[in-house]
């Protein structure tokens, strides 16, 4: 390479060639040392590259190569689990990410089987329970269940956060819907709460408060889906329920304790009579004093009067006057009236009133009574105005056992002097009352089942015969009656009565007449120990005439075995159809209307008795 020279004294440009630059610092002395910058390598094209981009092309490069190696391990982790539970899924809290589908089945196999057989705990609001899985029908599909996580996830961005999350898939329920829908069931009647209201209940003469508690119905078809969909985590399963409010808080509960339980059984109540005084016991204000649900959650108390006039009515009776009424007794063979007298009685419909509040009092607890005139119901006046001077009608019937004598006395002695205003109803069954020995009946023959039997009060039949055909005879509406189911030859045919109640004396039946005029009557009996006459008194308004038809449809009696003991043979009698006419005519004679009856007697059985020397499997 040709090189300038450099001469002493001056200073030399050396000449460039071959694309070669060199810088030659000029000699400025011995000690000073020449520096020579190398040759400098332009870029292609002839620049010079800049500083920046020299800069950037190791970061570049680095990523690059991070990118290559993620791509890298994509592709493995893609072919790794291929076939494989994506990673992160859960199935009734056990993971099985990235196993295969074998491995995941048995993992949940073992995991979850045996909770399969384990009742499953149930909240149902207030109420726990528990259920059979068998018995409610349910099973689980492994298959199904797996099938529902899907593939492995092609998306890069889900596979890495697969690495840092879980996904439930929960499982896939098999039911048997027949035993399901018969669980739900139980559950339901199982799980379901009337409520309870707020209340105050007395144990003795003590107060308890008694809190009121929301009812509560489970919502079964959200519960199902919450079993189904959840029984087979081994996790109590919490059930909804509809609440069923209550009006009544435990606030308003504990105020009416303090402010009228409490202080209303603390002492006695003293009723003030006339001459007087009773006393209402804390025994008798905790029987009678009960609270109701109020407006507002508190509690409303209520009194029953008719406990606390009981218990105060025998304490001042002395104080009161009781009140007769005009009465109808049979003098010389005529009718007349003993006069009425007026009462004086407490007014118990009033004296009440004050005393919720006097309860509530500690001191000053007391009630003054009044007094008022009790007027008698029929008073002689009314007794004389009733029109009760002559017979309207009149009934005999004869022949009666000395038992059934004794009933048909004391019932004719309770009917005598009855009056029946206008309007009224009498009734046998309820003017008597229970016919039992307390009243004076004795046991008197009686026909049962078409045989022969004994009964308390028998006999009574033959005296409701005798009343209605007395009040047939005088006009009187039927207002209801019943025959025998078998004719009695002594009394008349379709024109019979029979009676019965229970032996708690209630009515079964009855025998009802009504006074349709405008006058009253009263009904006088007259008893002999061979007969027994009933007459209606009154005044007079109808001639009255009864036309009995031929029997008709007879049908013969039935062998019908006897009792084994006290058996008595009869032969019978037949039964028929009749009917009978009452033609009722006025004071006139002319036909005011005709009133037919027709009565079905039924055969009444032959009674064969059984010998006694038989033996029990003969014929």
């Amino acid at each position: 390479m040709p090189q300038d020279h450099h001469w002493p004294g001056q200073e030399h440009q050396w000449p460039v060639s071959h694309g070669e630059q060199t810088d030659l610092l000029p000699h400025v002395g011995a000690d000073q040392a020449t520096q020579r910058i190398g040759p400098v390598v332009p870029p292609p094209g002839g620049a010079a590259e800049p500083k920046a981009k020299r800069g950037m092309r190791k970061p570049a490069i680095i990523a690059g190569a991070a990118f290559g190696a993620l791509v890298a391990l994509y592709g493995i982790d893609l072919l790794v689990t291929s076939g494989s539970v994506p990673r992160g899924v859960t199935v009734a809290g056990v993971d099985v990410g990235g196993m295969s589908t074998d491995e995941a089945e048995a993992a949940l196999r073992a995991e979850i089987e045996p909770r399969l057989s384990q009742p499953v705990a149930l909240r149902a609001g207030t109420v726990e329970q528990k259920l059979n899985p068998a018995d409610a029908g349910l099973t689980l599909d492994w298959t199904a269940t797996l099938e529902q996580a899907g593939d492995q996830p092609l998306n890069p961005f889900t596979r890495v956060g697969s690495f840092f999350s879980t996904s439930e898939i929960g499982v896939v329920t098999a039911t048997d819907d027949a035993k399901l829908d018969a669980a739900m069931d139980k559950l339901a009647t199982d799980t379901a709460k009337d409520p309870v209201e707020g209340a105050i209940t007395f144990t003795g003469v003590q107060p308890v408060a008694v809190d009121p508690i929301p009812g509560q119905s489970l919502d079964v078809p959200a519960s199902r889906t919450v079993i189904v969909d959840g029984w087979a985590r081994g996790e109590e399963l919490t059930l909804p329920v509809a609440t069923t409010p209550v009006k009544t808080t435990a606030d308003g509960v504990a105020a009416a304790l303090e402010q009228v339980a409490k202080p209303a059984v603390a002492k006695p109540v003293v009723v003030k009579g006339q001459g007087k005084d009773a006393t209402i016991k804390p025994e008798v204000i905790a029987g009678a004093l009960s609270f109701a649900p109020a407006e507002g959650g508190g509690l409303t108390p209520k009194l029953d009067l008719k406990k606390v006039t009981d218990a105060v009515k025998p304490q001042l009776e002395s104080t009161e006057k009781e009140g007769k009424d005009a009465e109808i007794v049979f003098e010389g063979g005529k009718p007349t009236v003993t006069p009425s007298v007026d009462g004086m009685g407490i007014k118990y419909d009033t004296a009440w009133k004050p005393l919720l509040d006097v309860l509530k009092k500690a001191d000053g607890r007391e009630i003054k009574v009044e007094y008022a005139k009790t007027p008698a119901k029929v008073t002689t006046e009314q007794a004389k105005g009733l029109g009760i001077k002559e017979v309207i009608g009149e009934f005999t019937t004869q022949g009666f056992a000395a038992d059934s004598g004794v009933n048909i006395r004391v019932v004719a002695g309770e009917v005598n002097g009855a009056i029946v205003k206008p309007g009224e109803t009498f009734s046998l069954n309820g003017h008597t009352g229970p016919r039992t020995e307390s009243q004076g009946y004795v046991g008197a023959g009686v026909i049962k089942d078409g045989a022969p039997g004994r009964a308390v009060g028998g006999g009574i039949s033959q005296f409701a015969t005798t009343l209605y055909n007395a009040s047939y005879f005088a006009g009187m509406k039927d207002a209801g009656h019943q025959e025998h189911s078998y004719y009695i030859s002594r009394y008349p045919a379709a024109r019979e009565a029979t009676v019965f109640q229970n032996p708690d004396g209630s009515s079964v039946i009855d025998l009802k007449f009504t006074n349709d005029a405008d006058t009253g009557v009263a009904i006088q009996t007259v008893w002999t120990p061979s007969s027994i006459t009933v007459k209606i008194w009154g005044t007079k308004r109808y001639i009255i005439e009864s036309v009995t038809g031929p029997r008709t449809n007879p049908t013969p009696p039935f062998e019908k075995e006897g009792p084994k003991e006290n058996c008595k043979a009869s032969n019978g009698a037949g039964g028929f159809t009749i009917t009978d006419t009452r033609v009722v005519k006025n004071l006139s004679g002319s036909v005011v209307r005709r009133d037919t009856r027709t009565v079905r007697y039924n055969p009444q059985p032959k009674i064969i008795c059984p010998s006694p020397d038989r033996k029990p499997d003969e014929p």
